[in-house]
């Protein structure tokens, strides 16, 4: 069975910087499309980024164009969000999910990613 497991989530300071991890745990995924998703509490999941299979194209959402970056390592199966210049607002779970083998374009859609991590939780104090 397939798994995302996400880390380096915590509460920083407004301004302050994290980098999310994501591990997968089948080598297959380096052909699926990769993203990220936060929920912040009573709020529905959101897009946050994509990456596409090779890792040469990334898209955001306008909230955090510029301050996130997604990148992988398809070698050390991994994923990973570098959150800069962080705010209140960013405070959410953060999900990363996988499109599915072979599905390996980019997308902001909840509904075409097929796995899901557990989350980690992001907290920017004002």
């Amino acid at each position: 069975q397939v798994q995302l497991v996400e880390s380096g989530g915590g509460l920083v300071q407004a301004g302050g910087s994290l980098r999310l991890s994501c591990g997968i745990s089948e080598a297959t995924f380096s052909s699926s499309a990769m993203g990220w998703f936060r929920q912040a509490s009573g709020k529905e999941r959101e897009f946050v980024a994509s990456i596409n299979s090779s890792g040469r194209y990334a898209v955001y959402a306008e909230p955090v164009q510029g301050r996130f970056t997604i990148s992988r390592d398809n070698a050390r199966s991994m994923v990973s969000l570098q959150m800069n210049s962080l705010k209140p607002e960013d405070t959410a779970v953060y999900y990363c999910a996988a499109r599915g083998p072979y599905y390996m374009s980019t997308s902001n859609s909840r509904g075409a990613y097929a796995y899901w991590g557990q989350g980690t939780q992001v907290t920017v104090s004002s």
